[in-house]
């Protein structure tokens, strides 16, 4: 049976009081491009001021965490990379784990190719032994034939996120799903392993990051399949907020339900 869907701005099991780190998603959560959302600087420093932390979680691996560093303080909010966790370093901190000292195609732009080998990272165009797909907005048709050419020889294939479209401020672009999706057309072959939110990869590199256990990390997101569903697969709480994406009509014909939902991080901060 199907969970009853909360009230909105409603938290009647004060599950606000359990929480000390809210894992935020960013673009239709806390901003919509270059503006921030009404309340969500109020917000940020109403975490603050109850001794909790905050970190933002964006699956977005086109960009690493200096260039949303230099973004948040054009827009007035001064933080370091530490408050940044990016698909691009969970899938990091996945190959270090997982494929120790393995030559990496790496199809991404160049910020993500420097943030790779600043990481130590081994990046090889010919002969490598893991393909890595992320979010390139430099792709080109000699990578696309090169990528294939890699991922139908068999070699292990993983992905930085799942999204197939990007938002902009004037509508969508083609994101790394489908990316996946041409290169299946070619090579036959979906990722192996795909690290962004929701699964479990990023929640698990989150949780190393804030030294917070799951039960106080809360994920705050404006996407059903990807934040929310991050959270509830993962042992955290979720929270959506309807400033971006999915509507009241998405929950109700939702699998995956929140356990609290707000209009928006306004109304989320007037609760704790």
């Amino acid at each position: 049976m199907q969970r009853q869907i909360p009230s909105v701005n409603e938290d009647r099991e004060q599950i606000l009081s359990r929480v000390r780190c809210f894992a935020l998603d960013m673009d239709g959560t806390v901003y919509l491009g270059e503006r921030w959302i009404e309340g969500a600087l109020s917000f940020l420093h109403r975490i603050e001021e109850t001794g909790r932390n905050y970190v933002f979680v964006t699956n977005n691996s086109s960009k690493n965490a200096a260039v949303y560093v230099e973004k948040l303080h054009r827009m007035g909010l001064i933080v370091s990379e530490e408050k940044i966790v990016t698909s691009g370093q969970a899938t990091i901190y996945y190959l270090q784990r997982n494929f120790p000292g393995a030559k990496v195609f790496l199809l991404g732009n160049p910020l993500l190719q420097e943030e790779f080998m600043q990481a130590g990272i081994l990046l090889e165009e010919e002969h490598p032994d893991v393909v890595v797909t992320a979010f390139d907005t430099s792709l080109d048709y000699k990578k696309m034939c090169r990528v294939c050419d890699h991922v139908r020889a068999g070699l292990p294939y993983i992905a930085t996120h799942p999204d197939y479209n990007c938002p902009t401020e004037t509508g969508f672009i083609p994101d790394a799903g489908a990316i996946h999706a041409f290169i299946h057309a070619s090579a036959f072959r979906y990722p192996d392993r795909i690290i962004g939110k929701p699964n479990g990869e990023i929640i698990e590199y989150l949780a190393t990051r804030v030294h917070t256990p799951r039960e106080q990390i809360v994920m705050v997101g404006d996407r059903l399949y990807t934040d929310i569903a991050a959270g509830k697969n993962n042992g955290l709480k979720s929270i959506l907020v309807l400033s971006g994406e999915a509507a009241m009509k998405d929950v109700k014909q939702s699998e995956v339900i929140p356990d609290l939902i707000f209009t928006s991080v306004k109304e989320l901060a007037e609760k704790f």
